[in-house]
């Protein structure tokens, strides 16, 4: 399967409860199969097509988008002073 072919697809309807989240996406489908275990009333598999996708239901409540917008040359900077003058060391990029 090309890369191109491995989706995920994230649906959900404004009265329903429930996301439907479908995936290729190795770490998503790791975070959501140990979310699903710690979890079994708020997440669950409901499908593995045997090709490497993976289907979830999850408790709505529980499911969000996080968007990020890219650091500033000042913010990097800043992170990184702040991180030697931590004793972290190196640049934070």
């Amino acid at each position: 399967m090309r890369k191109s072919q491995k989706e995920t697809i994230v649906s959900f309807d404004e009265s329903s409860e429930r996301v439907n989240v479908f995936t290729h996406n190795a770490d998503l489908k790791k975070r959501l199969t140990k979310f699903a275990e710690d979890y079994p009333k708020l997440c669950r598999l409901i499908d593995d097509n045997g090709i490497g996708g993976m289907a979830f239901e999850v408790d709505r409540k529980r499911f969000g988008f996080r968007l990020t917008a890219s650091y500033t040359a000042e913010r990097k900077k800043a992170a990184s002073e702040l991180a030697k003058k931590r004793g972290m060391g190196g640049n934070m990029v």
